[in-house]
């Protein structure tokens, strides 16, 4: 199996290779994608089953409906961190042209998951620190922060080794960063916009029936799972793929490549960054 050309992308070229490289790969990521997002789905639409019924609103209790919150968030983070380790590990073996699956992606994910937690956690309060202060330190540490989870994934880092990596590949590049999450932030809004307002419009004209209410929230639900395994990948196989971009522009990481085909670890510091490594 042949990898991904290795060379210094321009922004276009990254969302054109994202693209390229979903479309040929489509089960696969809609698979990784999909299969977390179907449980999120079971469990929401199972929860909306017992709160949706009159008679099961008014006999749960307080703590009842808050431990079902709580079972919710919590398979929310494991399908999450499953569909983005999962997609994250893929794009790395298809770009290094090895052979790869749903199940080896998940197994992968499994062995570092205890890491990708860490790396996610401390992510998201960097984040939402920054953003504290005022939205645009926060938008700008998301953008720093944009390649921290392949980090530590592919390069087998910690949680705070994993975001300090991030901040130095996308030193004059947090620009490049910004322009790629804003295009997935809006393809994801306007996905879930066109799936789901024929069935908000619905829901809407069904309010004073209880049953079809119940039914197109249901089946919002549905549409917003949909376009979530849909649109989840793109974001993610664009982030691997600006992973390598930096990697190849700052540590000539296709010619350790060449060299080595199992170089897919950085160099640390102290060492050259170059054929030499």
């Amino acid at each position: 199996m042949t990898g991904l050309e290795l060379r210094p992308l321009s922004l276009g070229e990254v969302l054109d290779r994202t693209f390229s490289l979903y479309r040929r790969h489509f089960l696969l990521f809609l698979g990784i994608s999909g299969i977390p997002e179907l449980l999120v789905l079971a469990f929401s639409l199972a929860r909306g089953t017992i709160y949706g019924n009159p008679l099961g609103a008014l006999g749960a209790s307080i703590g009842l409906n808050l431990l079902m919150l709580l079972l919710l968030l919590i398979v929310s983070v494991f399908a999450y961190l499953f569909a983005q380790g999962g997609t994250i590990l893929a794009v790395s073996e298809l770009y290094l042209g090895r052979p790869t699956s749903i199940a080896d992606s998940f197994r992968r994910v499994w062995s570092e998951f205890g890491a990708l937690f860490g790396v996610v956690a401390l992510n998201g309060l960097a984040i939402g620190g920054a953003l504290l202060l005022l939205i645009i330190p926060g938008i700008y540490v998301a953008c720093r922060l944009l390649v921290c989870v392949p980090a530590a994934l592919i390069e087998h880092r910690g949680p705070s080794e994993s975001l300090s990596r991030s901040f130095d590949l996308t030193r004059d590049n947090a620009g490049r960063a910004f322009v790629i999450l804003i295009f997935c932030v809006v393809l994801t809004y306007a996905a879930q916009l066109l799936f789901g307002l024929p069935y908000g419009v619905a829901l809407v004209s069904a309010a004073k029936d209880p049953g079809m209410a119940r039914f197109w929230t249901a089946m919002t639900q549905v549409s917003t799972a949909i376009a979530t395994a849909l649109v989840q990948p793109i974001l993610l196989i664009a982030t691997s793929i600006f992973y390598f971009d930096l990697r190849v522009r700052k540590e000539a990481f296709d010619l350790q490549l060449m060299l080595n085909p199992d170089a897919s670890q950085a160099p640390r510091p102290g060492s050259l960054p170059s054929i030499i490594s």
